[in-house]
């Protein structure tokens, strides 16, 4: 009897000590902000203008999708563990290197992986589509340990081809060891990085299909099942259509959102909010304090009227040194982006400026650079243009200039004549 008892207060101890389990999204010990509360947030959100102060989340930012330009943001370039939104990494690797359309069956490492499961089982069949669902609305950390085994061979297989995207899309702050970001100490993002990331796994069109859903039925050896997204803004705040919440216990609360209101299209990121209601509400601030104080403003419009008035005004200066004609025809190149955010209260301060040679020596190819346009506010560089020459100006040749000689020479020689 007593030996029991030694030995069952040495499983309690043990229990005790060892680390504890690492929770995820589709364990609901807390519980959902109910629509009264988002409501309260959201007059909370309207009537405090300094609500970037009452903001949770250790690290969050807010970017414009157009642009990439940074709205807000706080600790946006640390590097901070980045809990299951990891996935949307995951499952962009996926989508990029995989069939779909194909069926795996579960191994047993897959099945045996901690933390936020769908509950698939060794031996299991079913499709990568499905999976990248339960990975996705369901956070499903089998799901991405299986994805990884299908796509990259082996966990490791599988985080250097992560790694490799993520060079590839220049997140220098950023790395990968696993497929589902359970804690580790080589596994860490930014905000800012993270807020990219999603941009560019957003403009892929299934990726996007399968983030902006709210409940989908998947098969598993042959028998539906309903899902439902972890995601608590989806279906729940304007213009929200994705994309991935995560938890763990290093990383704390995060929620990675995709919001769009008329010509306004942004992705908040919250990276390390004590609970689930900080990280719903302080999304919420962020993405509520964007849509209020700042506007979208057509910047390639703008720079596109102060270079007519520049042009009008400069055209006939240039001159082309040694050039056949001097024909030239000036245009503004066109802007990767024509509309980004700007805070209300900056747009009075837009400073446009042209900079421009006006003496070219030829030849000049066509749609030769000359010059730039540059769109600031308060000294900071938005946006930036060049000027080009649509016309291609050859250089003279001695012919040319033996032929200018005749004809000057009979011009002189007219006037001495009459």
């Amino acid at each position: 009897m007593i030996i029991k008892l030694k030995r069952l207060l040495l499983i309690f101890i043990y229990i005790c000590i060892i680390p504890c389990t690492v929770l995820a999204d589709d364990i609901q010990e807390e519980t959902e902000l109910t629509n009264a509360e988002i409501q309260e947030t959201l007059e909370i959100s309207s009537n405090n203008k300094d609500i970037l102060k009452d903001i949770n989340s250790r690290a969050y930012i807010v970017i414009d999708r157009n642009s990439n330009r940074i709205l807000c943001g706080k600790n946006e370039f640390e590097k901070r563990k980045m809990a299951s939104t990891t996935k949307i990494m995951t499952a962009t690797v996926v989508i990029e290197n995989s069939n779909l359309s194909d069926t795996v069956e579960i191994s047993k490492k897959a099945a045996n992986t901690g933390g936020s499961t769908l509950g698939i089982k060794t031996g299991d069949k079913i499709t990568i589509k499905d999976l990248v669902y339960g990975l996705m609305l369901r956070s499903g950390n089998d799901c991405a340990v299986a994805l990884a085994e299908y796509t990259g061979g082996s966990i490791e297989g599988f985080a250097e081809l992560m790694n490799q995207k993520a060079c590839e899309l220049g997140l220098e702050n950023t790395h990968f060891e696993t497929p589902h970001g359970l804690d580790s100490e080589n596994h860490y993002t930014t905000a800012y990085e993270l807020a990219i990331l999603s941009n560019y796994a957003m403009n892929n069109k299934t990726f996007a299909q399968i983030v902006g859903t709210k409940n989908y039925t998947i098969n598993i050896n042959g028998y539906p099942r309903n899902i439902n997204n972890t995601n608590e803004l989806l279906g729940n705040l304007n213009g929200i259509y994705g994309i991935k919440t995560g938890f763990t216990n290093g990383a704390n609360r995060c929620l990675v959102t995709c919001c769009k209101r008329n010509n306004m299209d942004i992705i908040c990121v919250v990276l390390g909010a004590d609970t689930k209601n900080y990280r719903t509400k302080d999304s919420i601030k962020l993405i509520e304090y964007v849509f209020k104080y700042f506007e979208p403003v057509n910047i390639e419009e703008k720079m596109k009227e102060e270079f007519l008035k520049w042009k009008n005004k400069n055209q006939n200066e240039f001159s082309i040194i040694k050039g056949k004609t001097n024909n030239i025809e000036l245009e503004m190149e066109e802007l990767e982006y024509s509309t980004i955010p700007i805070l209300k209260k900056q747009i009075s301060n837009i400073d446009i400026s042209v900079e421009c040679e006006n003496k070219l020596y030829a030849p000049l190819i066509k749609n030769a650079k000359i010059g730039n346009i540059t769109l600031k506010i308060n000294e900071e560089i938005i946006a930036k243009a060049n000027i080009l020459n649509k016309n291609q100006i050859e250089k003279k040749s001695p012919y040319d200039y033996l032929l200018l000689f005749f004809k000057n020479y009979k011009t002189y020689f007219n006037k001495l004549c009459f």
